[in-house]
């Protein structure tokens, strides 16, 4: 086999770089003034002094903007800083090779490819234009957290979720696992709201949870 490991240090820019101004959702700013009391606004501050996250046009983060699924992708793959340092191809991975809706040059085009090859399982057809869901989300952050971190497996006990009818059944050990790593957690009613449209604010935090669980219990 032949290692493309110097083709792919240049191809491979970390995803916490490789943002374009425009269409990332993500770009560089030199501090957030539109925060103002969202909740979470410490985490997310945190994640930006770390150059986790990043604004979308100079100081603003555009907190209660909705998330979408190319956004949720670079978010999950530069924050777990996924990458393919460690991974040897005869040529050059292509995001047309894996995904449908993922054009080659697209600003997001590295962060699928880096997600699927750190086996997070990406839809193969998952449109990046769309707004993406809280049970999207967390199903593949909690993906990207275990292989990231190299964590073992964990016997769960469920807990009870009020609406659990509304969870696609390939979320639900996903789900259940954010609960206990306490990325996620249920609202007042017992509630997670899984079709609800995830906003960049919700999706940062989320982001800072999974890397504190991380801190403390991965073995990367």
């Amino acid at each position: 086999m032949i290692s493309t490991k110097k083709a792919l240090a240049a191809f491979s820019i970390s995803a916490l770089m490789m943002l374009s101004a425009g269409g990332a959702g993500f770009a560089a700013g030199s501090g957030f003034t539109d925060l103002g009391s969202v909740q979470g606004k410490e985490k997310i501050e945190s994640l930006k002094d770390r150059g986790l996250v990043k604004g979308v046009n100079g100081s603003q983060f555009m907190p209660g903007s909705v998330l979408s699924v190319a956004q949720g992708v670079q978010l999950i793959s530069g924050g777990l800083q996924l990458s393919l340092a460690a991974i040897d191809f005869i040529k050059a991975p292509v995001a047309s090779d894996i995904f449908t809706k993922v054009d080659d040059d697209a600003w997001y085009a590295e962060a699928f490819i880096n997600a699927h090859y750190n086996g997070v399982d990406v839809p193969a057809d998952l449109d990046p234009k769309e707004p993406m869901t809280k049970q999207q989300f967390t199903a593949l952050l909690v993906q990207g957290l275990e292989k990231a971190g190299n964590l073992p497996l964990i016997k769960l006990a469920p807990v009870d979720i009020d609406d659990e009818d509304q969870i696609d059944p390939s979320h639900q050990g996903g789900i259940q696992r954010s609960l206990v790593y306490k990325i996620t957690a249920l609202d007042k009613d017992g509630k997670f709201n899984p079709e609800s449209k995830l906003t960049r604010a919700e999706a940062a935090v989320m982001l800072y949870n999974a890397l504190e669980y991380l801190k403390a219990h991965g073995n990367r």
